[in-house]
């Protein structure tokens, strides 16, 4: 599957009411402002991602995990001051939107009514976070399964030990895996135009843009961040047809020092490519679909000293090739 996180909505046990609150806007999306930098800096789903080193164009992609991994569907991360989750829930119980008895039911859940100074725990106001769920807005399978009530963190402890994808700093790394955007595959050819049956067509990617990416994910308000990182290690180079032969033979062009590849240049017309394709037949009146994917090894670190690898990322695209037969005139 291509893994992307869309910017974040909320989700939680309530009704699906605006709300406001740090890592939520009123329409459910991710405050987004321009750092000093020019890039542009997301807050969502109570996650903040620094893009600063993402890949960057119009032909950049999303990594497609070469695994079944995906990233969390949802997640649990700060939300709401004591005096937020007040602001936002009384409304809700006045209006009586999901019933009297219902409402009253959630109102004993923040309550207390032999100290109302305990109320949303307001006694603790400065000292931790009401967690809320949070989901993936391209809606994977298992998105919906985020569904605990809010609960409280006080500050500097970890999230309860039984809620499962609280964000801690590998969360955040796997999150961080899904904003991680790679430049686009469409090799360089050698002959350019139309290649020749027979003829070994050299194949190389822009080395300039082939570097590490990187994203950070992070959550001031509890001081955790992780970054991930995107390095290239080989091009894969699919003919689009039986009749051909890669270089190398397994068609996986291993990156050395930055290079994919190497660029045809003259006097290299002898050698064989160390990256390409020989089509053994012609194309005719149409062509073939080459296709060229890179893969990319993902590692993490965090705030707390760890990190680790995820799973490693593909992305490709298809380009058209014109193959023809070699002419010869008989004198």
């Amino acid at each position: 599957m291509t893994v992307g996180l869309a910017t974040a909505i909320l989700v939680g046990t309530t009704p699906a009411y605006a709300e406001t609150g740090f890592g939520g806007s009123t329409n459910g999306g991710g405050d987004a402002k321009l750092s000093d930098d020019g890039n542009l800096s997301v807050s969502a789903g109570g996650v903040r991602f620094d893009h600063s080193k993402n890949g960057k164009g119009g032909k950049v992609g999303a990594l497609a995990s070469s695994t079944s991994w995906s990233p969390p569907p949802c997640w649990y991360a700060p939300k709401y001051s004591p005096e937020e989750l007040q602001a936002y829930l009384e409304p809700i119980w006045e209006a009586g939107s999901t019933g009297h008895e219902w409402d009253n039911e959630q109102r004993k859940k923040y309550t207390d009514p032999d100290d109302p100074k305990k109320d949303f725990n307001k006694h603790k106001s400065g000292k931790g976070y009401w967690w809320d769920a949070y989901v993936d807005t391209s809606f994977p399978p298992g998105w919906d399964s985020c569904t605990k009530d809010y609960f409280w963190v006080d500050q500097g402890d970890p999230p309860p030990a039984d809620v499962e994808n609280a964000v801690t700093p590998e969360v955040l790394a796997e999150l961080a895996y899904s904003e991680i955007r790679v430049p686009g595959t469409e090799v360089t050819l050698a002959p350019a135009q139309a290649t020749k049956v027979n003829l070994p067509t050299w194949s190389w990617l822009d080395g300039a843009e082939f570097q590490p990416v990187s994203v950070t994910a992070s959550v001031p308000e509890i001081g955790i961040y992780a970054t991930a990182t995107a390095e290239p290690v080989a091009l894969k180079i699919e003919p689009g047809t039986p009749d051909a032969e890669t270089y190398p033979a397994s068609g996986v062009c291993e990156i050395n020092n930055g290079r994919i590849g190497e660029p045809y240049a003259k006097g290299k017309a002898n050698r064989t490519p160390p990256c390409g394709v020989k089509y053994l037949r012609s194309s005719g009146d149409g062509t073939f679909p080459l296709q060229a994917t890179v893969t990319w090894e993902v590692h993490w670190n965090g705030s707390d000293g760890a990190g680790g690898d995820l799973p490693d990322g593909e992305f490709g695209a298809t380009q058209d090739v014109v193959v023809q037969e070699i002419q010869s005139v008989n004198r």
